[in-house]
């Protein structure tokens, strides 16, 4: 039977990285409360994916955009439905 020893250091390490993930979900929340489309960078930050895998989920029409002006946008219900499945 192994036994680990458990140092305060090891839980101030704890504590911070669960406090990283509580400030990592919060930001997601912010970022796309009341939103009906997102921008390509909330897309990525939300899905936690690069540009170019995001350019690959375009070009194969996994997640369905509308470029105007020079800006891509993705309906949030679509990335929702991704997130959950």
């Amino acid at each position: 039977m192994k036994i680990d020893i458990i140092t305060t250091e090891d839980l101030q390490q704890f504590k911070m990285d669960i406090m990283q993930e509580i400030k990592g979900v919060l930001h997601h929340r912010n970022l796309s409360q009341n939103k009906e489309w997102l921008r390509s960078s909330e897309v990525k930050t939300m899905l936690k994916i690069s540009g170019g895998t995001l350019q690959n989920l375009r070009i194969n029409s996994t997640i369905p955009f509308r470029k105007i002006g020079g800006t891509m946008y993705y309906d949030k219900s679509v990335i929702d439905k991704m997130l959950e499945g």
